[in-house]
């Protein structure tokens, strides 16, 4: 299922199944896993693995070299999981030598239109980037973040599991798995309750992660001091641990904190 307008350059691996549209490109190095869909005008490049059952939307890009200075030329990799969707014009680029040589994607993703996904990106599965979202490099994305239209996150900056970023906003800082963050500089603003309870939370779970959420940014005294009181009266509870492994992990961005306004809290607690 090659359209005749199509260019498949020798060497490209295509599996069983696959569409390729009208005037798509496909490099020698590129590799399509079974019923992969590139439904026209889509540009994929580079060492470039592409995931079965994705579909493709017009006029993305795929596998091209990363915007960094600091690249050389080398044949770093863009992997791409299996059942995911990029609509038009979405921009993936490759890795850089310096940071790994890898751009990654998980599974089950969605990325609307116009987003970006730069150098030495990893991002989970479940993930959905709206409209015009950009990923500067070296961030890293967990599983089932949902980030807002025109969103912004700077580079080397860690989106926990479970995170709801609103649109509109950019990201300085990491933000806690199971945060929802809001601002042109975003701050905390509470815990996305919602997409908790659509993946299963419970009312018990989400006291439980209320009162560690307030005892960890609105607690009085050092911050360290905090989060080991959090370990310490949350040991038994999975998802407060993750945000304690996220916390205690550190990166090479400073910790988003938290809007202390209560009325902000609230916001956050009905975050889609």
């Amino acid at each position: 299922m090659i359209d005749p307008t199509a260019r498949v350059a020798e060497g490209a691996r295509i599996g069983e199944g696959v569409e390729i549209g009208p005037y798509c490109i496909v490099g020698p190095q590129v590799e399509l896993g079974d019923a992969v869909r590139l439904m026209a005008h889509v540009h994929v490049a580079g060492v470039t693995q592409i995931g079965g059952g994705t579909v493709v939307y017009p006029f993305a890009s795929l596998g091209t070299p990363p915007q960094s200075v600091h690249y050389r030329g080398g044949a770093t990799r863009l992997v791409i999981g299996p059942r995911c969707e990029l609509r038009e014009g979405v921009t993936m680029n490759t890795g850089t030598e310096d940071g790994g040589g890898l751009t990654s994607v998980g599974e089950r993703c969605l990325f609307m239109v116009g987003s970006h996904v730069a150098h030495d990106c990893h991002v989970g599965s479940g993930v959905t980037l709206a409209n015009n979202v950009v990923l500067g490099g070296h961030v890293a994305v967990g599983d089932n973040a949902f980030l807002g239209g025109h969103a912004a996150v700077h580079q080397y900056v860690r989106i926990g599991e479970g995170v709801m970023m609103a649109g509109l906003s950019g990201a300085a800082g990491d933000i806690i798995p199971f945060g929802y963050a809001l601002g042109q500089i975003a701050e905390l603003v509470g815990l996305n309750v919602v997409g908790l309870r659509r993946r299963g939370a419970t009312r018990a779970d989400l006291h439980r992660l209320r009162r560690a959420y307030r005892a960890l940014f609105l607690g009085e005294g050092v911050f360290a001091d905090r989060i080991e009181a959090v370990a310490r009266d949350f040991a038994d509870d999975p998802l407060v641990g993750k945000i304690v492994a996220f916390v205690r992990a550190g990166g090479n961005r400073s910790l988003m904190l938290a809007r202390e306004q209560r009325h902000g809290e609230e916001h956050g607690d009905d975050a889609a």
